[in-house]
C-alpha cells in the first residue's frame, strides 16, 4: 500500500511539472533560464492562473539566480506545501521556497529536510511568539505578575473561556494547545490520530463551570471573533477570559499613533498582559535536502538569496514574488525548534499537513517500557493484585510494563521527578508538593463515589442557635461566622488531617481572620497558632481538640460528637453531599445513628472552605511524551466499564469473567486483571478512573495548603513524605 502511494505521489509531482511550466509552448515544455552551467532546480507552487507578466511569478527567482549563480534554473511546479517536500524528499528539486511553518516542520520531524533561509516579517524578524493574552486584574494577570513561582497562570486556564483566532491557527491553536498539552495542562480527550479530538479536548478544559461559562470561540473565517483582532476583540469584550495571539497583536490594533485607526473595541494598552510565550512561529522557510544537495552547492545558493537584500532588483524580487523585504541565513532548530516542540503533541497533525509519515496518520510510537510506581508489600496477594494492574496495561498497550518498588509517596515524586517511572499514584498533599515544586502533573484521577464524585467539600459546623450559626443565617453580609470563630473550642479529626485540619486552617490564614504563631518554617507552630487562636478567653474554657487517631474524639465521628456534646463551639469536617453529620445521625434505620446524635436541624454547616482531592495519577510531563500518556489514560479510563462476574447469566448460558457493560462482553482474564478489579484493589478502592488535570483537581486544595506554615518542609522532612533535592538513583530491572 505505501509503495503504490508512493509511485502515485511521483507520478503526480511529475505530470505536475509538465502541466504547470511558466511560459509553455504547444508541447509543454518546462522554460528553463539557460545559463549553460550546474543546474538548479527550486519547487515552487505556481498558482494556475498566474502567467508570464504576473509579479508574483518565480520565474522572476529563477532568471536573477541564473544570472547571479551561472547555473540553469528552473521551477519545479508544485500542488502544494506538502508536494514540495515529496519533492526534496526524492531529489526532484533542489530546493523548496515559501514552505509554510506546519509543512516544513513536517519536511524535518518525518523526512529529515533541511532549512537553509527564510523570509522575514514586516518588524525583520524571521518569526512571531505566540502568547496567550488575559486582562490585568484577572487572577489569571495577577498569578503571572506577583513574582510567585508557585502561582502558575497557566494552571488557572482550566474552566476558563478561550478566544482562539480560527480552527488550527498557528498563534491562536496550534502553539498554545500543544504547549499546554506537551506541559501538562491540558489531557487530550480521544484518538491522537484524528486532528478533530483536538477541538473535544478544547472543549473539555476551557469550558465548564467556572469562568464565565462561555463556550469557547472557535470561529470560521470572517466569523465574529476570527482572526488576530477578533480573538483580541473576544477578550476586550469579556465574552473571554484568554486570547491566544501574537506578541504584536494588541498594539497592532490598539496602540496606532493616529488614535483614529484604532479598533472600537480596543481598551487601554495597559489591561492587556501577556502570559510568557508558548514559542516561536516560524516565517516560510527555503529548504532542501542534505543528503541530496552537495554543500558547496547549498553555500552558494545561500549566499546568492541573502544577497538579494543587498541590491534594488533582489529586494523588488522578494518583495513581489514571496512577499518580503528580506531573506536572512538560519538552521532548521532555531527556525522550526519552538514551533515544532509544539506541534508535535497535536492530535492528528500529520494528517493535517499531509503523509508525513508511512500511511499519513502515525501519531508516534509510545515507550517500550513503562514503569508503574508502586508499594511493594509484604503480602504477596497484595503483590498480585498489582502485578495484575501491569499485566493488563501491558496486554492492552503491547509494551513491557514494571512494577518500580517504592516505600514512600516521597519516593514516588523522586521517582517521577528523575524519569524512574512514568506514572504513580499520590495522597494530596504530596501531589500538591509534586505538582507545585516539581512540575509533575495529574493524568487521571479517581472517583470516591459511583456517581463519579472526585472531591469532598470541607466545611465547619456549628450548632443551630449559637452566635457562629446566626451569623451565618441571618442574610446580613457585615456578620461573618468565620470571624466569630475567634477564641471558641474547635474541634479537628487529628493532626494535619485535610478537611478537619489543613484546609480550615489554611483558609482562615489565607484570609487573614488566623495569624501564624511562631516559625513559619516549622509546622508545629500550626500547633500554636491553633491554641492560640482558638483557646483562651472561651466561655466554656476548653482546649482545641487535637486528637490522636482512636483517641476520643478523633476522627470525622469524633469531630461532630465533640460539637455535639458541647465540649467544643466548631466541628471541622465533610460538608455537601458527603456531610459527616448526615453519615452518622440521618441515617434511614435509627438504630445505625450514633448515640451522641442530635437531631438534624442542630447542626449549621458554614460555607465550604474548599475541595479535598480523591488520589491523582500523576506523571512528569518533561520526561513522558504525549503519545505515551495518552495511551496508559485511555487503556485506565477502560477499565471502569468492567466488572468482574462469577456465574453471570448472559443468554442460556453463565459466565464467569471481565463482563465488559458496554459491549456486553465476557473476556477470558484473570480476576487481577479486569478493570473493576484493579480499580478497587490497587488504586486506593475508587470507582472508576476519570481523566483530570492538576489545576481542577489540586487548585482549591494547593490555594489553601499553600498558607500553612512550615506544610512544605514537612513533607520534604518527614519520614512518610521525605523528599530528597538529590538527584535518584539508578532506574530499577
Amino acid at each position: 500500500m505505501t509503495n503504490t502511494k508512493t509511485i502515485l505521489m511521483i507520478f503526480l509531482m511529475c505530470t505536475a511539472s509538465l502541466a504547470g511550466c511558466l511560459g509553455s509552448d504547444e508541447n509543454e515544455e518546462e522554460i528553463t533560464s539557460k545559463c549553460s552551467g550546474d543546474e538548479l532546480v527550486i519547487a515552487f507552487e505556481v498558482k494556475e492562473d498566474m502567467n508570464a507578466d504576473d509579479i508574483q511569478n518565480p520565474q522572476q527567482i529563477a532568471d536573477y539566480l541564473c544570472e547571479k549563480l551561472g547555473m540553469d534554473v528552473s521551477i519545479y511546479n508544485v500542488g502544494s506545501s506538502g508536494l514540495a517536500m515529496e519533492a526534496l524528499r526524492f531529489g526532484n528539486a533542489d530546493i523548496a521556497m515559501n514552505i509554510d511553518g506546519g509543512p516544513a516542520w513536517v519536511g524535518w520531524n518525518a523526512y529529515g529536510l533541511d532549512v537553509m533561509a527564510a523570509d522575514t516579517k514586516s518588524d525583520g524578524r524571521a518569526y512571531y511568539d505566540a502568547h496567550a493574552w488575559v486582562k490585568a486584574g484577572s487572577e489569571i494577570a495577577e498569578a503571572h505578575l506577583d513574582g510567585d513561582d508557585s502561582t502558575d497562570p497557566f494552571s488557572l486556564l482550566a474552566g476558563k473561556t478561550s478566544c482562539h483566532t480560527g480552527w488550527l491557527k498557528s498563534a491562536g491553536m496550534l502553539m498554545p494547545m500543544g504547549y499546554m498539552i506537551g506541559n501538562g495542562y491540558v489531557t487530550v480527550q480521544g484518538d491522537m490520530s484524528d486532528t478533530e479530538t483536538l477541538r473535544t479536548t478544547i472543549n473539555h478544559y476551557f469550558d465548564g463551570s467556572t469562568g464565565a461559562g462561555n463556550a469557547a470561540s472557535i470561529p470560521e473565517s470572517g466569523a465574529l471573533y476570527s482572526g488576530y483582532d477578533g480573538a483580541l476583540e473576544c477578550l476586550s469584550s469579556g465574552y473571554g477570559d484568554v486570547a491566544f495571539a501574537k506578541d504584536s497583536t494588541p498594539a497592532g490594533y490598539c496602540a496606532n499613533e493616529d488614535a483614529t485607526e484604532n479598533q472600537e473595541w480596543c481598551l487601554d494598552m495597559s489591561e492587556y498582559v501577556a502570559l510568557p510565550k508558548f514559542g516561536s512561529s516560524p516565517s516560510h522557510s527555503i529548504m532542501f535536502n542534505d543528503d541530496v544537495l552537495d554543500d558547496d552547492k547549498e553555500t552558494l545558493i545561500k549566499d546568492a538569496l541573502v544577497a538579494m537584500n543587498d541590491n534594488e532588483e533582489g529586494l523588488s524580487i522578494l518583495n513581489n514574488v514571496l512577499g518580503t523585504e528580506a531573506i536572512i541565513a538560519t538552521d532548521t532548530e532555531t527556525h522550526l525548534g519552538t514551533y515544532g516542540a509544539a506541534l508535535m503533541n497535536i492530535p492528528g497533525i500529520s494528517s493535517k499537513y499531509g503523509n508525513a509519515f508511512a500511511d499519513g496518520t502515525q501519531t508516534g510510537a509510545i515507550k517500550s517500557t513503562i514503569n508503574i510506581a508502586y508499594y511493594l508489600a509484604d503480602d504477596s496477594e497484595s503483590n498480585a493484585q498489582a502485578q495484575g494492574m501491569a499485566d493488563r496495561l501491558e496486554a492492552d498497550l503491547g509494551v513491557t510494563v514494571n512494577l518500580y518498588d517504592v516505600s514512600s509517596e516521597g519516593m514516588i515524586i523522586q521517582a517521577l521527578r528523575f524519569g524512574n517511572v512514568d506514572i504513580g499514584f499520590l495522597e494530596g498533599g504530596p501531589a500538591w508538593i509534586g505538582w507545585k515544586e516539581y512540575g509533575l502533573s495529574v493524568m487521571a484521577v479517581e472517583t470516591t463515589t459511583s456517581d463519579g464524585a472526585t472531591h469532598y467539600n470541607a466545611s465547619a459546623w456549628a450548632l443551630n442557635g449559637s452566635d457562629i450559626a446566626n451569623a451565618h443565617l441571618d442574610g446580613d453580609d457585615s456578620t461573618d461566622p468565620f470571624a466569630l470563630l475567634d477564641g471558641k473550642t474547635s474541634c479537628h479529626t487529628g493532626w494535619l488531617k485535610s478537611a478537619g485540619m489543613l484546609m480550615p486552617m489554611g483558609y482562615l490564614i489565607k484570609n487573614g481572620y488566623v495569624t501564624p504563631v511562631g516559625d513559619t518554617s516549622d509546622i508545629n507552630s500550626l500547633r500554636n497558632t491553633i491554641d492560640t487562636h482558638f483557646d483562651g478567653s472561651t466561655s466554656n474554657g476548653n482546649a482545641a481538640s487535637i486528637p490522636d487517631s482512636g483517641a476520643l474524639y478523633s476522627g470525622y465521628s469524633g469531630a461532630i460528637e465533640c460539637l455535639s456534646s458541647g465540649y467544643g463551639d466548631v466541628a471541622f469536617a465533610k460538608g455537601d453531599d458527603f456531610s459527616t453529620p448526615h453519615k452518622y445521625c440521618d441515617n434511614d434505620d435509627e438504630s445505625e445513628n450514633e448515640e451522641w446524635c442530635l437531631e438534624m436541624d442542630e447542626y449549621v454547616q458554614l460555607p465550604s472552605f474548599g475541595q479535598s482531592p480523591s488520589h491523582p495519577l500523576m506523571y512528569n510531563p518533561d520526561m513522558l511524551d504525549v503519545y505515551t500518556r495518552n495511551a496508559i489514560l485511555n487503556a485506565m479510563l477502560s477499565w471502569g466499564d468492567e466488572m468482574w462476574v462469577e456465574d453471570y447469566p448472559m443468554g442460556n448460558q453463565t459466565y464467569t469473567g471481565c463482563y465488559n457493560v458496554v459491549t456486553h462482553q465476557v473476556a477470558d482474564i484473570p480476576s487481577n486483571q479486569c478493570g473493576s478489579e484493579i480499580i478497587s484493589e490497587v488504586t486506593s478502592k475508587g470507582y472508576r478512573l476519570v481523566a483530570g488535570n492538576s489545576q481542577n483537581h489540586l487548585g482549591s486544595y494547593s490555594d489553601l495548603l499553600g498558607s500553612i506554615p512550615g506544610l512544605s518542609e514537612y513533607y520534604h522532612s518527614s519520614d512518610k513524605y521525605g523528599i530528597s533535592d538529590a538527584e535518584s538513583g539508578q532506574q530499577q530491572d
